[in-house]
């Protein structure tokens, strides 16, 4: 059975990660027009639909795809797609171009009061709620979808050691917040990695304009209260965080290396983990998000397999080189981290912000960075990362 590691081929016929995302150096003026237009689209659906609806479809797509890679038994060389969905289909449907479009259209909507509905923190995270066909919501998210392109398209061909995808969305997110007119990181009083503000349900001080307040309301009608203090992301999941997000991480780690174990396919996971956001949508709060630990253990599992991950090689040569316990155990290390990671990345980067800059890629982006650092000092063999031409 082929790999299914080599995801998709690039112009001049090499495996990588993530394909080139259709930006190659090769792409002609007519490719590069219908790449950008495809952004666009993208980036508009994901205004659309919503942010986090758009990535649950961006899992299930992963997992169709990489499903059927699987039983197939061999690799498609497709030029451009991401996360083992295939040419244009995947660069629509891809984090930082519908993701990132889409939270970067909730961002506008705020701003221009364009989301009523009552929320407890800032109205721009609001990445559940649909935008329909909002005009300006659109437009800001095709050009969110497009700058995402961009990005990924920058970091691949500088040879950025780190996940292009997971780089690409947390630079869309603060270049949104700089074009959108809000606070970089926002102003933190209590320290920045200080959430207790929030678990004594302290808010901020009544603001005269809605925006703050989380979104406009209609005429006569009561005014929400004030945003609480600290926003921390995911707040369901604080109930006993030093032992739930542990648990979590190495649950969800070790699940996803063994996938990639048994198929060859480091997406499967994170696919699984983006597909399980359905549930989030249809308000079980108490399902945590776990795609920023299901994709760094797969990767890390292909790159233990030296040899094992290039164009072509079977999955049995994959199983060979890899113990199935150092496969687990790696896994659940990694997911531990990146568990810890999110945590950290929410604290910073979230918690006190007007907009949505997702932790879990943030964590990506980090341990993506270490899979590649690692492979630099010798200690794994990987071609899945851009490694500075090392």
């Amino acid at each position: 059975m082929d790999n299914a590691l080599r995801v998709v081929g690039t112009p001049t016929g090499d495996a990588t990660l993530h394909g080139d995302g259709g930006v190659g150096p090769m792409a002609d003026l007519t490719t590069a027009l219908l790449l950008v237009a495809v952004a666009f689209a993208g980036g508009a659906a994901g205004a659309a639909v919503g942010a986090l609806p758009s990535l649950a479809v961006t899992g299930f797509a992963v997992v169709a795809s990489e499903t059927l890679r699987f039983v197939r038994g061999a690799a498609a060389p497709v030029a451009g797609g991401v996360y083992g969905v295939p040419g244009l289909v995947g660069v629509g449907l891809a984090p930082h171009v519908a993701f990132a479009g889409g939270a970067a259209a909730a961002a506008y909507a705020a701003r221009h009061d364009r989301l009523g509905a009552r929320f407890d923190y800032h109205a721009a995270k609001q990445i559940t709620k649909p935008l329909g066909a909002t005009p300006g919501a659109l437009l800001a998210g095709g050009a969110f979808g497009v700058v995402g392109l961009l990005l990924f398209g920058l970091a691949a061909g500088l040879g950025v050691p780190v996940d292009p995808v997971a780089f690409a969305v947390v630079a869309s997110a603060l270049l949104h917040r700089i074009a959108f007119g809000y606070p970089l990181l926002g102003a933190a009083p209590a320290g920045r990695l200080d959430i207790s503000p929030f678990e004594r349900g302290v808010r901020r001080e009544p603001v005269v304009d809605d925006e703050d307040a989380g979104g406009a309301e209609a005429p006569g009608a009561e005014p929400p209260p004030p945003r609480f203090l600290v926003e921390p992301w995911r707040p369901a999941q604080y109930d006993r965080p030093y032992v739930s997000l542990p648990a979590v991480g190495v649950g969800v780690g070790a699940v996803s290396a063994g996938l990639t174990w048994l198929t060859a396919n480091p997406f499967l996971g994170f696919g699984l983990a983006a597909a399980s956001l359905l549930a989030v949508l249809l308000g079980v709060d108490r399902v945590p998000v776990t795609y920023h630990m299901a994709l760094p253990a797969g990767l890390l599992v292909a790159a233990l397999g030296p040899g094992a991950s290039g164009a072509g090689a079977p999955v049995a040569a994959l199983r060979a080189a890899v113990p199935l316990w150092l496969a687990l155990a790696g896994g659940g290390a990694v997911g531990l981290l990146a568990g810890g990671l999110g945590e950290l990345c929410g604290r910073v980067l979230y918690a006190h912000a007007d907009t949505h800059l997702d932790p879990p890629f943030a964590a990506i982006l980090l341990t993506s960075s270490l899979i590649a650092l690692l492979d630099v000092l010798g200690f794994l063999e990987q071609s899945l990362l851009p490694a500075l031409g090392f």
